[in-house]
C-alpha cells in the first residue's frame, strides 16, 4: 500500500488530561460526541463494538485503556479494508490537546477527504463543548 496523505486535526480542551483521557478511554462515550463514527454502538465483547456508520454497519475495535493517551480505533467493514484512526490526548498545561489523524484512502476524492476533515472538526468541537460543560 502506498503512503496515504494524512491530516492531523486537533483541538485544545480546558479540562485536565486525566479527565479527558479517562472519558475517551470508554468506547461508549464516543456516541456522545463522535457523529462521524456512527450511531447505535453495541458492545460485542472485548475491544469490539458494532456501529452503524454513514458507510453501513461496521465493527469498531478500540485500543485498550492506557496511561499514554493512545485512543486509536479501527473501523472494520463487512467487506473491504479496515480503516485505522490514530487518536491521541496529550497534556497541555492545565488542559489537554486531542489530536486525530485522518488518512485519505485511495478511492477517496479530494472533496470527500475535505468533507471527512470537516466532520472530524465538528466532532472535536462537540467533544470540547461536552468536556468543558461538565462539572469540575
Amino acid at each position: 500500500m502506498p503512503l496515504q496523505p494524512a491530516l492531523h486535526i486537533g483541538i485544545g480542551i480546558a479540562r485536565r488530561y486525566e479527565e479527558v483521557r479517562g472519558f475517551l478511554s470508554e468506547p461508549a462515550n464516543f456516541a456522545l460526541w463522535a457523529e462521524g463514527l456512527g450511531a447505535g454502538m453495541v458492545p460485542l465483547g472485548g475491544a469490539d463494538w458494532r456501529v452503524e456508520t454513514p458507510l453501513g454497519p461496521m465493527r469498531v475495535r478500540f485500543t485498550p485503556p492506557n496511561e499514554y493517551g493512545v485512543l486509536d480505533h479501527t473501523l472494520i467493514p463487512e467487506q473491504g479494508a479496515p480503516m485505522r484512526n490514530p487518536m491521541r490526548v496529550v497534556a497541555n498545561g492545565d488542559g489537554c490537546e486531542v489530536i486525530f489523524t485522518l488518512f485519505r484512502r485511495e478511492e477517496m476524492s479530494e472533496a470527500a477527504f475535505a468533507a471527512d476533515a470537516d466532520w472530524v472538526r465538528r466532532d472535536l468541537d462537540r467533544l470540547k463543548a461536552l468536556m468543558e460543560a461538565r462539572p469540575a
